[in-house]
């Protein structure tokens, strides 16, 4: 059946492309990521608010490549962009960002983020989840970006809020966490214009 609208984002825009990298200032940058990097997204995901948070953990090395492996390709499969946030000098990894749930016919997707505990504080993941936003409403193509967290989840909630995403409201019981179902809040960012 066809459409009566254009897509807002064309199928194999990003794939026909190189996953770009981003500098986000204060010496830190966003890159794709590296097989390399799993011996440190194995230490991220011991960390115990990583693991409430994303009710994930990394039983070895071997699992976080192929984590590593599946975020390479979302590129190319035009389902997701996942990004390190790492130092531009040293090129320690301080977190993730990532464009999840791609639909790129409506022009939608869902931002996600963690952070190193040794960067949290610093603001880098405000910086890391702020350059992105302006590079996917910008650059990429997207109309409308999602972001949600446990309303439990407070740090989370002023990374949203200083990113520039307003707050839509709560999805009661939408979030099976390792200590049971929690309400999520519901942050959104539009492009104006």
């Amino acid at each position: 059946m066809p459409s009566l609208v254009a897509p807002a984002i064309p199928v194999g825009a990003f794939a026909a492309s190189d996953q770009p990298t981003l500098p986000i200032g204060s010496g830190a940058l966003l890159r794709p990521w590296r097989i390399a990097d799993a011996e440190a997204v194995t230490e991220a995901f011991q960390d115990p608010e990583i693991q409430r948070w994303h009710v994930r953990t990394a039983d070895s090395v071997e699992e976080a490549r192929e984590w590593i492996e599946g975020w390479q390709s979302g590129w190319r499969s035009e389902t997701g962009g996942h990004w390190a946030v790492a130092g531009a000098e040293d090129d320690r990894l301080l977190g993730r960002v990532s464009l999840k749930s791609l639909h790129l016919e409506d022009g939608k997707a869902e931002v996600a983020y963690w952070t190193m505990p040794a960067a949290r504080g610093s603001g880098v993941c405000t910086r890391a989840v702020t350059t992105l936003t302006h590079w996917a409403l910008e650059k990429g193509g997207f109309h409308r970006l999602e972001l949600e967290h446990s309303t439990a989840n407070q740090a989370s909630c002023r990374v949203a809020i200083k990113a520039g995403f307003e707050e839509e409201g709560v999805r009661r019981g939408a979030a099976l966490h390792a200590d049971g179902w929690h309400d999520m809040h519901l942050h959104a960012h539009v492009r104006h214009g």
